[in-house]
């Protein structure tokens, strides 16, 4: 595929006469780890569901307009709610990311059947396998819910505050993932709550602010303190060691206190 694996044009969600999003406009391509960010209920979500067909929305969105088929081999969802209803063996719910590569009537080739072992393996998970998802812990979840999106194997990923509920070394290994997977060609769009997280791992934030778009760019050139103070009430700074330069939050902006 050549251009971008993702296109919004003038993207606006109102509810009750209320806008939830408006005129969000960006393109993702092949190799960005984008970040999304912005205080609780800056739109994030919204967003994100909107860009995938799942809400009414006006505006472009190049991802709308695909048939469903096609938009589930072209980007995988994982969305900020998990939750497992049926007590199925962690092998068979991450076995679900395969369901788009199945012709019905037809067995699914031995390479995507492959897939499950080799993403359980990457993540940890083979102890698990056939433990009833609904026995996992909050954490163990996430990460097989991940799993079934990375099982999924698309050019694109939505993953909304995939960190939220993991301990500090498995949100660093979630990131490191998301970077290694844009380093080899994919698409994430991660919407995230740390900005550490967001400043360190994602190539490109954007942010957003009462529904708009206010930032998007380099990490460096969006997180500005003025930014920084007048979106997110803080004031932070970037702090240079011997594994990289992080963003630390150092206390609430004067005009939030």
């Amino acid at each position: 595929m050549t251009g971008p694996l993702l296109e919004l044009r003038e993207l606006s969600v109102a509810r009750r006469a209320r806008a939830l999003l408006s005129d969000a406009s960006l393109a993702l391509g092949p190799g960005e780890c984008v970040g999304l960010i912005g205080p609780n209920g800056a739109g994030k979500t919204t967003l994100m569901r909107a860009a995938l067909g799942l809400l009414r929305h006006r505006g472009h969105s190049s991802l709308a307009t695909m048939p469903a088929l096609a938009r589930a081999n072209h980007v995988g969802f994982l969305p900020q709610t998990r939750a497992v209803a049926w007590p199925m063996p962690v092998r068979d719910v991450v076995a679900l990311g395969l369901l788009p590569h199945r012709r019905q009537g037809s067995a699914l080739p031995d390479v995507a059947a492959r897939r499950v072992e080799t993403v359980l393996e990457d993540l940890g998970l083979m102890a698990f396998a056939h433990r009833p998802a609904t026995e996992l812990s909050g954490g163990e979840l996430a990460r097989v819910l991940l799993a079934r999106v990375l099982v999924q194997n698309t050019p694109l990923i939505f993953t909304d505050e995939p960190a939220a509920g993991l301990d500090p070394a498995q949100q660093i290994a979630l990131m490191q993932r998301f970077r290694q997977l844009s380093d080899a060609g994919q698409g994430i769009l991660v919407s995230l709550h740390d900005l550490g997280l967001a400043a360190r791992y994602c190539t490109r934030l954007v942010i957003l602010q009462q529904g708009r778009i206010v930032a998007d760019g380099p990490p460096d050139a969006v997180l500005t303190p003025n930014r920084m103070a007048e979106v997110f009430g803080l004031r932070a700074g970037f702090v240079e060691t011997g594994d990289g330069r992080f963003l630390v939050p150092l206390a609430l902006a004067e005009a939030t206190r």
